[in-house]
C-alpha cells in the first residue's frame, strides 16, 4: 500500500482529495467543526463505490450518522449505521432486537452496494460475523398469491430465530391466529399481517405494533433471520459437537450447552456464535470490491483499548464452570489482523496529527452577550466580514423546529433576518446571504473555498449543550433495563407510556389460553400494571434523586404526559 502523508495544502472541503489507486492510503489532516462531516459527505458523492467509515465508538458513529444524513439529504446516497451489540464482551445478556435487526439488514445489503455510506464502530469492525451464505439461505421473499402452509412456515420462522408470542410488538416476533399470521421482520420498520385464504397469501398489510391496527397494503415483503445464528436442527447439532470439542468433560453443568440442546436461547448466546457455523466471517468479507475505507481520528487507539477490554473480560469470566467462554480469537479479530485487512482497500486515515489540509478555519465563537448594549455584536461583526469583505454566505442551524423559531425571533430583534431553508442542498442552491434551517450539527464550519459558514447554536451560547444523538428506540445506557436480573423488588422504574412505578415481581398469567410471564409494576393509588416480559424494552431505571422515595404516577391520569411535555419544552 502506498502511504501518502499529506502536508499542509489548501484542498476544498467540497472537492476533497481521494485515493487514486486500488490500495493507496491517503492521510487527511482533519478539518475543524462539522467541515469534517461535510468532507466525508463530499467524498461519498465523488467515490465510485460505497464508503465504509470506521468510528472509534458508538457515540461518535451515531453523531456522524446524523451529520452525514443532513449533508446528503438531497442525494441518492443512503447513510447506514452498522451498530455494535451495545454489550460488553462476554456479557450475560443479548443485544436488543432492534439492534440485531439493523445489523442483519445492513449486512444483507452490503455485498451488493454500489454507493452510499456505512458507519461502523470499532467493536463491530473487530467482531466475527455469520458467514455470507447464512443470510442468503435464510432470506425469504413472500408475495401476495404465494402458497403458504402455516405449520411449515412457523417452523421456518422459529429456525430463523423468530420468537412465537401472543402479540407482536418487537423485531423478530410472530404469532398465528387461525388464518392470520403477524410477524415483525428484521428488515422492516413495521410488522406485517398476513391473511391467508386456505393455503394462499390473500393480503399483506403493515400494522401499528401499539394499536395493532392494519395500515398500508404491500404486494411483497422480505424476511431476514431474526438472529445472527440459525436454530435449525443441524445448527444445534453442530453447536453441541463444537461444545464437546472445545469444553470436553462433563457438560451436564454447562448451562449454555443444556439450554441450546433443549431448544432454549439463553441471554448472551451471541458470544457463542462461532459454534453454530463451520466458519465465521468478518465485515471485510461482505465488502464490495470498490469500497473506500475511512478511519476516523482515534480509531487506532480504540482498537487497542477494545482488545485490552476483551482480554480483561475473558480473564474475569474464564473460570466459570457452568458457563465456560470461548477464547477471544474465535470471536474477534486482533488489531494487527484488522490493520492487515484494511490495507486491502483504498483508504483515508483521518488524523489530528497532520497539518490541516483543507481550506477552512475553526468556526469562531460568536456568543450573544445579553447584558451588552449590542448583544449580537460578535455575530454582526463576523457576518459583515463574511458577506461584505469576503462575499460569503452564512447558514444558521438549530437542533429543532421550536429552537429555529426562537432563534429567528432573537436574530430579528438584533436586525438579522435570515431566510428559512430546508437543508444544506437548498442553502447551496440559493443566493441569500443569511439563511436558517434545522440540522443535527453540534458545531459549525467556516470554509474559504468557497466562502461559506455554518453557525451552530454552540457558537451563540457559551453553555450550550447539544441534544444527545441516539436511535429512537434507545435510552441512556445507565437507565436501560437489559434483563430481569437488573430489577430488585421495590426498585423505581419508568414505563415509557405510564410513568414511574415500582417493580413488584413476576407473575404468570393465562391470556386467551396462552400462559405468559409478566412484570408487575405498582403505581400510586394501588394501581397495578402487568407488562409482558417481551416488553421489557419499554422499561428503564428511575434516574432521579433518591429512587427509594421516587414519586409514583397514577395509572389513567395525565401526570406522566404532562411531565413529558414539560421536559420536551425544556429541551426546546
Amino acid at each position: 500500500m502506498t502511504d501518502l502523508t499529506t502536508a499542509s495544502t489548501t484542498a476544498s472541503v467540497l472537492q476533497p482529495p481521494l485515493p487514486k489507486t486500488a490500495r493507496e492510503l491517503l492521510r487527511w489532516g482533519q478539518p475543524s467543526g462539522s467541515a469534517h462531516a461535510l468532507a466525508l459527505a463530499q467524498a461519498a458523492q465523488l467515490h465510485p463505490g460505497p464508503v465504509v467509515i470506521v468510528a472509534p465508538d458508538s457515540h461518535s458513529a451515531l453523531h456522524l450518522e446524523a451529520e452525514l444524513g443532513f449533508f446528503l439529504a438531497d442525494s441518492d446516497l443512503e447513510v447506514r449505521l452498522f451498530p455494535d451489540w451495545e454489550t460488553l464482551p462476554y456479557d450475560l445478556f443479548s443485544p436488543l432486537p432492534d439492534i440485531v435487526a439493523q445489523r442483519l439488514s445492513t449486512l444483507y445489503r452490503l455485498p451488493e452496494r454500489q454507493s452510499g455510506v456505512v458507519i461502523v464502530p470499532v467493536a463491530t469492525l473487530l467482531q466475527r460475523l455469520p458467514p455470507k451464505d447464512y443470510l442468503d439461505q435464510h432470506a425469504l421473499l413472500l408475495a401476495v398469491g404465494d402458497k403458504l402452509e402455516p405449520n411449515g412456515f412457523r417452523l421456518r420462522l422459529e429456525a430463523a430465530g423468530y420468537s412465537y408470542v401472543s402479540q407482536v410488538i418487537a423485531h423478530g416476533e410472530f404469532t398465528v391466529r387461525g388464518s392470520i399470521i403477524d410477524l415483525f421482520p428484521a428488515s422492516s420498520e413495521l410488522p406485517y399481517r398476513i391473511d391467508l385464504f386456505d393455503d394462499e397469501v390473500e393480503s399483506i398489510r403493515s400494522f401499528d405494533p401499539e394499536t395493532q391496527r392494519s395500515t398500508e397494503q404491500s404486494e411483497r415483503i422480505e424476511l431476514l433471520p431474526a438472529r445472527e445464528f440459525p436454530l435449525t436442527k443441524d445448527a444445534i447439532s453442530h453447536f453441541r459437537q463444537r461444545c464437546r470439542e472445545l469444553f470436553g468433560g462433563d457438560l451436564s453443568r454447562n448451562r449454555i450447552y443444556q439450554d441450546v440442546s433443549d431448544g432454549r436461547v439463553p441471554g448472551g448466546i451471541e458470544y457463542y456464535l462461532p459454534l453454530f457455523f463451520e466458519h465465521t466471517a468478518t465485515l471485510f468479507d461482505y465488502l464490495p470490491a470498490q469500497t473506500l475505507m475511512v478511519t476516523l481520528t482515534g480509531v487506532e487507539q480504540a482498537m487497542l483499548q477494545f482488545q485490552e477490554q476483551v482480554a480483561e473480560r475473558h480473564e474475569q469470566r474464564t473460570h466459570d464452570i457452568e458457563r465456560p467462554i470461548l477464547p477471544p480469537e474465535l470471536l474477534f479479530l486482533t488489531t494487527d489482523q484488522a490493520r492487515q485487512r484494511l490495507q486491502e482497500y483504498p483508504a483515508i486515515i483521518c488524523t489530528d496529527e497532520e497539518p490541516e489540509m483543507f481550506a477552512c478555519k475553526a468556526p469562531p465563537m460568536l456568543a450573544l452577550n445579553l447584558r451588552a448594549d449590542k448583544p449580537a455584536a460578535a455575530v454582526q461583526a463576523f457576518l459583515d466580514t463574511l458577506t461584505e469583505s469576503q462575499r460569503g454566505r452564512a447558514l444558521f442551524v438549530t437542533e429543532s423546529a421550536g429552537r429555529r423559531e426562537l432563534l429567528l425571533e432573537m436574530l430579528a430583534a438584533y436586525g438579522l433576518r435570515p431566510k428559512i431553508c430546508q437543508g444544506w442542498a437548498d442553502f447551496l442552491r440559493a443566493s441569500d446571504e443569511l439563511m436558517l434551517c434545522v440540522a443535527p450539527l453540534a458545531q459549525g464550519l467556516y470554509l474559504q473555498d468557497p466562502t461559506l459558514a455554518i453557525i451552530a447554536e454552540s457558537q451563540l451560547h457559551e453553555e450550550w449543550t447539544p441534544q444527545t444523538r441516539r436511535r429512537t428506540t434507545r435510552r441512556d445506557a445507565d437507565a436501560i433495563i437489559r434483563n430481569l436480573s437488573d430489577l430488585a423488588p421495590g426498585a423505581a422504574v419508568v414505563h415509557e407510556q405510564h410513568g414511574v412505578g415500582r417493580y413488584a415481581g413476576l407473575q404468570r398469567m393465562d391470556i386467551a389460553g396462552l400462559e405468559a410471564e409478566f412484570v408487575v409494576l405498582e403505581y400510586a393509588g394501588s394501581g397495578k400494571l402487568y407488562v409482558p416480559v417481551a416488553g421489557l424494552h419499554m422499561l428503564s431505571r428511575y434516574t432521579g434523586a433518591s429512587p427509594e422515595v421516587a414519586p409514583l404516577h397514577k395509572l389513567g391520569s395525565d401526570q406522566w404526559e404532562k411531565a413529558r411535555r414539560k421536559a420536551a419544552e425544556k429541551v426546546r
